[in-house]
């Protein structure tokens, strides 16, 4: 056990995972937690879907009520820290309080990239990253207006099938030629264009906008650097997030070159008492030439209990394979591990039936995995990539295949090999 002062540095998912998980493994000090919102830490993905079509807005709590009570955290909402002092293991806030710590937790997130001519809180344009965020959207939503959404990664496409059910008629500009293929093989998000267009979204591939005009109490003109000029009503910027660093970068903590705060294994700075999770932080993983940050929900979760062992002087537990997921409408999509462009990908089930498996594999290892609507499928075949051994990729495809009874047989195979 125990008993120093913790501070947590934001008060989101990870923050209130790693208060949960302190407090499990026999914490006994204070935990105080300063987060720049008015809002108990909350569950962020249900933003670009519930919250803006749902008939009441969902729970978002990240901690059940008698949960949150046993962490027994001070919390600070809409306090804003401003200045770290790692020598004097000190935080300033915005108001001139000062909080000593014993041990710092760094889980400030991350904040929406901004377009140089789309002032982030300008009328009728909108960044999607808080509760309050998604609340004036959902409001906008409501009149079913014409809403251009520029990215078309996961948030933007996201936010593209509720608008679409709200009734709103939706154009998505993306940059690249194709959707999400840095996360998806080619037949996937083939499909998943494909499947917008059916649903009437408009997609303007390979297209940027260059510019943005306001007519008074007109719609917007958006001008694209093609020439195309689009007429919209609402417009929500979905190009990404760019960590919260600022903190530890200003307090001479290590940041990662690509940014984000640099963590090692056990999610530890450059400063012996400072340790950063989630969206903001930056670690060097196995296979990897660069620290990089993985910006994903089950990320966040697990770097918090990393984080929070490695305060306790306790043994962290073991970082499961990367597991991603996103609800693209009335489809659930979710993926095990990330493409490489030497991966061969084999298929089991039909994208048009509404249900199919790939599988991405080297040399029979399997790397990279895509459920459409088969997540039960997909997890059931999770230890064939913990392993990391060869199996008989060639009998994937078959329609007798017993994926359990194949999936246990392979990884019995590949353990009498030597």
């Amino acid at each position: 056990m125990t008993t120093g002062r913790v501070v947590i540095v934001g008060a989101g998912q990870s923050a209130a995972v790693a208060a949960h998980a302190l407090r499990e493994g026999g914490h006994g000090g204070a935990i105080v937690m300063a987060g720049r919102e008015l809002h108990r830490p909350y569950e962020r993905p249900p933003l670009s879907k519930a919250v803006l079509v749902g008939a009441e807005e969902p729970r978002l709590d990240v901690l059940a009520e008698e949960a949150w009570l046993r962490c027994n955290v001070e919390l600070l909402s809409g306090a804003d820290v401003v200045r770290m002092e790692p020598a004097q293991r000190r935080l300033h806030l915005a108001n001139g309080q000062a909080i000593d710590y014993d041990q710092c937790l760094l889980a400030t997130g991350g904040e929406p990239r901004l377009l140089a001519w789309a002032p982030c809180g300008g009328e009728r344009i909108h960044y999607l990253r808080t509760l309050d965020d998604a609340r004036r959207l959902r409001l906008s939503l409501q009149a079913r207006p014409r809403i251009a959404i520029v990215g078309g990664g996961f948030l933007g496409l996201e936010v593209a099938h509720s608008a679409l059910a709200a009734g709103a008629s939706v154009t998505v500009i993306e940059s690249a030629p194709a959707l999400l293929t840095r996360f998806l093989p080619a037949e996937v998000s083939a499909w998943l264009e494909a499947t917008l267009r059916s649903e009437g979204a408009q997609l303007r591939l390979g297209a940027s906008v260059s510019c943005a005009e306001t007519t008074g109490e007109g719609p917007l003109l958006l001008l694209t650097q093609g020439g195309e000029r689009l007429e919209v009503d609402e417009l929500l910027v979905c190009i990404g997030m760019s960590p919260n660093d600022a903190l530890a970068r200003e307090a001479g903590l290590a940041i990662a070159p690509g940014g984000g705060v640099l963590v090692d294994a056990f999610c530890r700075t450059s400063d012996a008492h400072v340790y950063a999770c989630g969206d903001c932080a930056s670690q060097l993983r196995p296979g990897q030439q660069q620290p990089t940050r993985m910006e994903s929900w089950q990320n966040a979760n697990e770097q918090a209990r990393i984080a929070a062992a490695a305060m306790l002087g306790s043994a962290p537990p073991v970082p499961p394979y990367p597991w991603f997921w996103t609800e693209q409408g009335r489809h659930n999509l979710q993926m095990l591990g990330l493409p490489a462009a030497d991966l061969v990908y084999v298929r089991r089930g039909d994208p048009a039936s509404g249900k199919a498996l790939w599988i991405g594999h080297r040399g029979g290892v399997p790397v990279h995995g895509v459920a459409l609507n088969a997540g039960g499928e997909l997890r059931a075949l999770r230890p064939l990539f913990d392993r990391a051994r060869p199996v008989p990729m060639h009998e994937f495809g078959q329609d007798n295949l017993n994926l359990r009874a194949w999936a246990k047989q392979s990884l019995a195979d590949a353990a009498a090999t030597p």
